[in-house]
């Protein structure tokens, strides 16, 4: 049964008197003062349960936001997640626990932290951002606006190594069922590995061709067998041997598209565009991002905007690669829709830079619009005077220590959630955590 408010706790200490604690408090008076959010919580942990007010007591939805939050906070894999909550009694205050109550174990805490849907977090961010609109700390008149990659937790990728994780994935889904009748296969593990080796440390373009050629072979042999195997499991009308089926049908797919990627790039020579490629058979929402023309990052382009106060106000996290001149104008109406009215002045990283841009923009009502390169543009079409718009490019400098801030102490140089989904929620977690703490601060101060 889902609880949407906490118990009274069964044995509680006072706080201790620490910075970190004092933090805590605070965050713990902020979530307090904002309605409704807990409601959205406990939807999405009732979703897709038929009858949750029945079975075994689970944890309370402010419970599952707080204990996400600390492990934002602390960057605490699920497992620390738990030993903490066990064993810091400011961590169990903190999440609603007493000192004589079981503290969940790591399956629980990710069961329950992964069915927060990224909108909820968003709403939660929105209600932070009132907040501070509120205290005055935030007002939404000035606003920055630049973009960064999140990258997918996933190896570097390359054909061989994708081609020998699809033999070695199928292989160990289909073991288990390899004594049943027309479930027989030959696992080429092993020598898919050592293709891939040799692959890497070939001597000569020609001998790497011909280890391509084997790879491939021995990853074509794998999915028949896969494509073979699968319909046999369905049948059985078992419930693990149904599930298997489900999981090698999506490898199936997946694998078919690296073969076919590996053969047009290695084989026939082709060039393969970016939106074509396939870079993890585990994550394959994987964008591939190219920044600045040199560095190549596997993961989601995330354009963020905040103000004066450092807090973020805004995220959208992308899918492919658009630039970030396409995006410009929609930022500030999301501004606008935030704030009930769109800023007053707003600054912007220079990929941003075009003169539809500025016109589009400034007839939203923005009175400046600073972007950080001119693109042909001259200062005075952007901004008032000279000094607004010298004023206006160092604010906007402010936002990349505000980026640092959330890869550095919030996890987000690379997002260790599964699924496209997750990934959203895992940036928006980062993002409230770090704005909860900042708006602590500020209060605090």
């Amino acid at each position: 049964m889902r609880k949407t408010k906490l118990h009274q706790l069964s044995i509680s200490l006072p706080p201790i008197d620490h910075e970190h604690a004092r933090e805590l408090g605070e965050i713990d008076t902020i979530l307090g003062e904002i309605p409704g959010v807990l409601e959205h919580v406990k939807k999405d942990l009732e979703r897709g349960v038929e009858n949750p007010e029945t079975g075994r007591q689970g944890m309370a939805a402010s419970q599952v936001l707080r204990a996400a939050l600390v492990k934002q906070m602390t960057g605490f894999s699920y497992e620390q997640l738990a030993f903490h909550l066990a064993d810091s009694t400011t961590y169990r205050a903190f999440c609603g626990f007493g000192l004589a109550d079981e503290t969940p174990k790591k399956a629980t805490l990710q069961e329950n932290i992964k069915r927060i849907r990224p909108e909820t977090m968003e709403v939660v961010n929105r209600a932070i951002v009132e907040a501070a609109k509120a205290a005055g700390i935030e007002k939404g008149r000035k606003t920055r606006i630049d973009s960064t990659v999140v990258k997918s937790n996933i190896h570097e990728p390359s054909d061989s190594w994708l081609l020998a994780d699809v033999v070695r994935v199928v292989a160990r889904t289909m073991a288990p069922y390899r004594r049943l009748p027309g479930c027989g296969f030959t696992d080429h593990t092993t020598r898919a590995k050592r293709r891939h080796l040799g692959i890497t440390h070939a001597g000569s373009a020609m001998e790497r061709k011909d280890l391509y050629r084997d790879l491939l072979k021995v990853a074509r042999r794998t999915l028949r067998d896969a494509i073979r195997i699968s319909p046999r499991l369905l049948a059985t009308g078992d419930v693990m041997a149904g599930a298997a089926a489900v999981e090698l049908d999506h490898f199936i797919r997946l694998g078919q598209r690296v073969i076919d990627q590996t053969e047009r790039r290695v084989v026939r020579g082709e060039r393969v565009p970016a939106t074509e490629k396939i870079v993890s058979i585990f994550e394959p929402h994987t964008d591939i991002i190219v920044k600045d023309r040199r560095e190549v990052f596997y993961g989601h382009k995330v354009n963020l905007a905040s103000g004066p106060s450092g807090l973020i106000t805004d995220v959208v996290v992308e899918e492919g690669n658009p630039a970030d001149s396409a995006r410009a104008v929609a930022m500030i109406e999301r501004q606008a829709e935030i704030f009930g009215r769109p800023p007053r002045q707003a600054s912007f990283d220079g990929g941003y830079a075009s003169k539809a841009n500025l016109d589009d923009i400034k007839d939203l009502g923005v009175n400046d619009v600073v972007f950080s390169k001119k693109r042909g543009m001259d200062v005075h079409e952007m901004a008032r005077s000279s000094w607004i718009y010298r004023q206006l490019t160092k604010f906007r400098a402010g936002i990349e220590s505000g980026i640092s801030f959330l890869k550095r102490c919030f996890g987000l140089w690379t997002c260790t959630w599964s699924g496209f989904e997750s990934f959203k929620a895992y940036v928006w977690t980062s993002v409230v955590s770090a704005n909860l703490l900042l708006l602590a601060r500020h209060r605090l101060a």
